[in-house]
């Protein structure tokens, strides 16, 4: 099991940017899929943004594609989640993710490892 702790929540207004960070530690041999998921209130949690593969490939939801980036520094155990043009509807608890199966990299039932969350809040 690989623990996931994340960083770099707050608030911004409207157009803002954040960065967010994931560093894992523990078993991280082998990660089949690294996520990023939102859960607004009231709302089912949602995946953001994904890297899969090797980190050969991405995935990035119709809502954040071409604003959001992730990426992975493997030397540092470390994923990030670029957010920029940020908007009110990005408002959530924002949570990483690891699988150690194969996986559908927006999926949240084939993930197995969840960070606690980092809170995002942005204001019009």
């Amino acid at each position: 099991q690989v623990q996931l702790v994340e960083s770099g929540g707050g608030s911004v207004q409207t157009g803002g940017s954040l960065r967010l960070s994931c560093a894992a530690s523990g078993y991280t041999y082998r990660r089949y899929c690294m996520g990023w998921f939102r859960q607004a209130p009231g709302k089912e949690r949602e995946g953001v943004a994904a890297i899969y593969t090797g980190g050969v490939n991405t995935y990035y939801s119709d809502s954040v594609k071409g604003r959001f980036t992730i990426s992975q520094d493997n030397a540092k155990n470390t994923l990030y989640l670029q957010m920029n043009s940020l908007k009110p509807e990005d408002t959530a608890m924002y949570y990483c993710a690891a699988s150690s199966t194969p996986c559908s990299p927006r999926l949240v039932a084939t993930y197995n490892s969840w960070g606690q969350g980092t809170q995002v809040t942005v204001s019009s």
